[in-house]
């Protein structure tokens, strides 16, 4: 761990340090040594390719595949090896790749889930973010009758975003929120992450999309093959030569540039 990711570890106001982390599946490492940190409040992003590893640093941060590591830090508890469940009862909601919805019941079905922990204590807030919920994405409030299985893809997302609103999350973390994707509902779905990140929600994103990640956070990480090699301020990143060749697709328009200015 360098001294940059070091000093955020140390912050006062940091709610999730993860230590050196790895995993490993049989005899091929996933992840080697990873560490990052989320301060309360910000957005930050963890940008790479396909099989860089992104989706196993977030199933092994939640429980979901063993993993070794020094620590793993919320809200100053180690949380390494405690379960799924667990950590949702802690404030942490994930929204997976696949986003995880009962297909076989419908819209409001699924936006209820959300709510299903404060559903005796807290029945009349459960109904405002339910309609906070319709107010953000009108599409659903027009499905909600409708079954979540036959929706497209990007319903689906608000969906799954919509759902994870009504758990009240200290910590929200997405797994590719634009994967299969067109790209008017990415825009959408990363113009609702920005409301939420407007509210103090701590968000960690896990995306391919570098370009609507970096403008949609407060800090950037790029792994790569399992080994984070950049971090820093997101608008750094995004200004980075290295991160405009290889994520934004930008190197070679630089190149044409600075060819026509010779």
């Amino acid at each position: 761990m360098n001294e940059t990711e070091n000093a955020r570890q140390q912050h006062g106001d940091v709610l999730l340090a993860v230590r050196d982390i790895s995993v490993h599946y049989g005899g091929v490492r996933a992840l080697m040594n990873v560490s990052l940190s989320v301060m309360r409040g910000e957005v930050v992003t963890v940008v790479g390719a396909n099989g860089a590893g992104k989706t196993s640093l977030l199933n092994a941060i939640v429980g979901v595949v063993p993993a070794e590591a020094e620590s793993v830090h919320y809200d100053g508890a180690d949380i390494l090896g405690q379960t799924p469940e667990a950590l949702v009862r802690r404030g942490i909601t994930l929204i997976p790749e696949r986003r995880d919805l009962f297909a076989g019941l419908t819209v409001e079905d699924n936006l209820a889930l959300g709510g299903y922990h404060r559903r005796h204590t807290d029945r009349d807030g459960v109904r405002t973010d339910l309609e906070r919920v319709y107010s953000i994405f009108p599409r659903l409030a027009e499905r909600k009758r409708q079954r979540a299985g036959t929706m497209s893809g990007g319903e689906q997302q608000m969906l799954a975003v919509g759902r994870a609103m009504m758990t009240h999350p200290r910590l929200l973390l997405l797994d590719e929120p634009s994967l299969g994707l067109a790209p008017l509902i990415v825009q959408e779905i990363f113009h609702v992450l920005a409301q939420l990140k407007g509210t103090g929600t701590t968000i960690l994103v896990i995306e391919q999309n570098a370009r609507a990640a970096l403008k949609l956070a407060d800090y950037g990480y790029v792994l790569e093959t399992g080994h984070m090699t950049l971090s820093a301020p997101a608008d750094e990143l995004a200004r980075d030569p290295r991160v405009q060749e290889a994520y934004l697709g930008m190197g070679a328009a630089t190149e044409r540039e600075s060819a026509g200015s010779t």
